[in-house]
């Protein structure tokens, strides 16, 4: 078999995953773009081992490797997923801007604490629809 053609697949879902962690906002779909990204690499290892004919089969060995770190990293970011949907009811990465709670109690993401900033004043929007 050629090389071109797993390389081509692994340039095929690499870019399928690098798509789906710029554009996707909810953050199980950005981690399974991740794992589409480690799977391409994981592709790419075992198919120039194969053409190279290693004989330690360094290419497979470091697979295994990728395929325990991807394990971890997916138990690991689920766990925050979930915590943060928990905490904040939503998995969406775009209103997640600090993981930080504020000392006062309030949170910078919610949409629900009247439309303060952190100083405790109106966004410009609510001053305009207040004074309208």
């Amino acid at each position: 078999m050629h090389l071109a053609y797993p390389a081509v697949l692994a340039v095929l879902l690499f870019c399928v995953g690098l798509y789906g962690v710029l554009a996707r906002r909810n953050a199980i779909l950005v981690l399974m773009s991740v794992e589409l990204m480690l799977n391409a690499v994981n592709l790419n290892l075992v198919a120039f081992d194969v053409w190279l004919r290693d004989k330690l089969h360094a290419g497979q060995a470091l697979t295994l490797f990728t395929i325990a770190v991807a394990a971890a990293e997916i138990g690991i970011g689920l766990a925050i997923v979930l915590l943060v949907y928990r905490n904040r009811g939503s998995s969406d990465v775009d209103r997640l801007r600090d993981l930080v709670e504020r000392p006062d109690g309030t949170d910078p993401n919610d949409d629900l604490t009247g439309g303060a900033d952190a100083a405790g004043r109106p966004r410009p929007d609510q001053q305009a629809e207040a004074a309208a």
